[in-house]
């Protein structure tokens, strides 16, 4: 996706906001646009006022796979913490009440994510200083930057480019078509949102690429996007073309050993069962690691909606995905962010017994148990 800044009216709702104005050029290419997103070096991360931790999970990811990159997070609210007091990650990155305090910045990287997309008030302050000043602005709210029309005129004169990294102009539909033989495609599923399927893919491709395995991560989502420069955005692809435009992903990247493929939602899940669905049929796993967060019995934001068991999600991800190709859950990851280390090791050892699979926190003990399982499909399937 080509940064690009574009007068126009704000988008009548968020459903219009994906399709607004679309880009005449391919979503964002690490490796061939000269703005790539990997191109940036003094980042500002720019949060709003006081964002609550469960918003800012781009934040976080940004700090934890890009620290070196990062200059300052910008949060009035909490300004003279550093990243470390306020996220648990990331040093003595400085926590400021403004742009003007951040050290040379090159770019501003929006780290929230908010239900629904949309842009707070605090937020948007720091945005229009960054545009000012002719810093680029790199988004994954749903509420288009380029959508703004005071923004973008401002980024007109000053030179900011405006990067949405949710647009896009994907509009194939999925053909069932082959991928290399010899290209092992591990996803991350999961029985809810944001609980941890980005990182432990990320993790995954670091464990295997430690052992000298040849594995390439494929970003299916913003904060994704923003680590490694490109991707699919699928929750912001039309319907019809997710499949498509998860395939052509794969086959872009099929020359790598193994593919580590992020997931997004949940099969079961009331709001985004159907980008799940088109994830898991475009990429065809012949692997799944299922994630999940310990003693979370509710779906987020639907307090009203109970969770499955892990045996059902088992039982719904391999039949729907060997639907397309021949697919099995190989290991489970356990977000235990809420247990302490007594009960993380209790809660590894039952849901082990109980689904006869490998099971590790690749927060707390790296990824080497679902390292192991992936190379052992592997051999099971290539030898």
């Amino acid at each position: 996706m080509t940064p690009t800044s574009l007068s126009s009216q704000r988008p009548a709702s968020q459903a219009t906001r994906c399709l607004a104005n679309p880009p005449a050029v391919a979503p964002i290419q690490a490796s061939d646009s000269p703005a790539s997103l990997m191109s940036y070096a003094r980042i500002a991360i720019a949060v709003g006022d006081g964002a609550p931790i469960n918003n800012s999970k781009t934040a976080i990811s940004l700090i934890r796979y890009r620290g070196g990159d990062i200059v300052a997070i910008i949060d009035a609210e909490n300004r003279g913490r550093t990243a470390q007091q306020l996220y648990g990650v990331g040093g003595e990155i400085p926590v400021v009440a403004s742009l003007a305090e951040v050290d040379r910045p090159d770019s501003i990287f929006v780290g929230i994510a908010p239900a629904g997309g949309e842009m707070p008030d605090s937020l948007r302050r720091v945005i229009a200083a960054g545009v000012d000043q002719g810093l680029d602005i790199i988004s994954g709210l749903h509420d288009f930057l380029v959508n703004d029309p005071v923004l973008s005129s401002a980024a007109q004169r000053s030179g900011s480019r405006l990067i949405d990294v949710r647009r896009n102009t994907f509009h194939k539909t999925g053909k069932a078509r082959s991928f290399r033989e010899g290209c092992l495609r591990i996803h991350a599923v999961g029985h809810d949102c944001s609980v941890g399927k980005m990182v432990t893919t990320l993790e995954l491709e670091r464990g295997l690429r430690e052992r000298n395995i040849d594995a390439r991560f494929l970003a299916t989502g913003q904060t994704g996007i923003m680590v490694v420069g490109e991707g699919v955005p699928v929750d912001c692809v039309v319907s019809d073309f997710v499949n498509g435009a998860v395939e052509d992903l794969v086959l872009q990247n099929e020359q790598h050993d193994i593919l580590l493929i992020e997931g997004q939602g949940s099969i079961t899940h009331p709001a985004f069962s159907a980008v799940t669905l088109g994830l898991l049929h475009g990429c065809a796993p012949q692997g799944m690691i299922l994630c999940y967060e310990a003693g979370r019995t509710q779906v987020k934001g639907l307090p009203h909606v109970q969770i499955a068991s892990l045996e059902r999600y088992r039982d719904l991800y391999e039949s729907l995905a060997s639907e397309r190709c021949p697919s099995q859950i190989i290991g489970v990851a356990v977000n235990g962010r809420n247990l302490t280390p007594e009960q993380a090791e209790q809660e590894k050892e039952n849901v082990s017994a109980r689904l006869g699979l490998p099971v590790c926190d690749v927060y707390r003990d790296g990824p080497d148990l679902l390292v192991d399982a992936v190379l052992n499909l592997r051999e099971q399937l290539f030898s």
